[in-house]
């Protein structure tokens, strides 16, 4: 280990596993537990109210888990005897990292977009819905609710992939 407390390491790797216990059960309740019953048994608008509540907060442990993530992993990696410098290719471990790296970058833009971009507009259907008395805009605002669900739908289920892709690649970093 590279000049890093062994107390200090042990507490990273700890918050590291909490971080990615929380990220990814968060990914299955969303995925796997609450989304799919909802969309089958509610309608579009109240499916939205229910999973944007619980979203609400999922995002908010996502970014928490993102962040603790990073920070405990630069602190892993660089007490970590197989690291060699940024961008050193040169072992199974190296490989695996950078792999490891590139897939939690996806993750990171897709919760971005999510956050920032899908759910807002997911939001927006939701008022024309409720504000408009016109029963084409509201149709077309159902229609665009749909479409959108299943657009994050796939996005979410994406970023669950790669959650158990980076397991896998932690793994294989662990045993190289």
């Amino acid at each position: 280990m590279k000049d890093i407390p062994v107390w200090a390491l042990t507490f990273s790797y700890w918050l590291h596993m909490l971080g990615t216990v929380l990220w990814v059960g968060g990914m299955v309740t969303a995925n796997w537990l609450v989304g799919p019953p909802a969309w089958k048994i509610l309608d579009p608008v109240t499916y939205r109210s229910l999973m944007g509540s619980i979203q609400r907060r999922l995002f908010n442990l996502g970014w928490f888990s993102l962040l603790l993530l990073g920070g405990t992993g630069l602190m892993q990696l660089a007490a970590n005897p197989h690291y060699s410098g940024f961008l050193v290719i040169t072992n199974l471990w190296a490989v695996a990292i950078l792999t490891k790296h590139l897939a939690y970058g996806v993750m990171v833009v897709i919760t971005a977009y999510l956050t920032w971009g899908l759910n807002p507009a997911l939001n927006r259907a939701v008022l024309v819905h409720e504000k408009t008395e016109d029963p084409a805009r509201r149709e077309l605002a159902v229609r665009l609710m749909q479409a959108l669900q299943r657009r994050e739908t796939f996005l979410l289920r994406t970023n669950l992939a790669l959650g158990v892709i980076i397991l896998g690649l932690t793994a294989l970093a662990r045993s190289a």
